[in-house]
């Protein structure tokens, strides 16, 4: 089951992300929001690639066919408790690359 995501900043604290899996495509509007990301501990990195890490992570819990139009980063967090704290560790490990 091949994924693609295309990730491009549309706005202030805005991402379209483009995505393609098994021959069928679609993109979702995602909202970051600077006061979570402070909050949830990931205030310190760049947010596109936050938008990345909890595209593919979205993406491990549910088909991206069943994505929502538009995408707040609190609502992913309400929705996987464990959300915060695996992108913690995800983002340090990119980070360490």
């Amino acid at each position: 089951m091949e994924k693609s995501f295309d990730i491009e900043l549309v706005n202030q604290n805005e991402y379209l992300v483009r995505w393609a899996s098994e021959g069928q495509s679609g993109e979702s509007l995602v909202h970051t929001n600077p006061e979570f990301l402070a909050e949830a501990g990931l205030g310190g990195f760049d947010e596109q690639l936050v938008v990345e890490e909890t595209t593919t992570y979205l993406a491990e819990h549910q088909p991206v066919i069943d994505f929502p139009q538009t995408v707040d980063l609190e609502e992913i967090a309400a929705a996987y408790p464990e959300y915060t704290e695996q992108m913690k560790v995800r983002l340090d490990a990119k980070r360490g690359l």
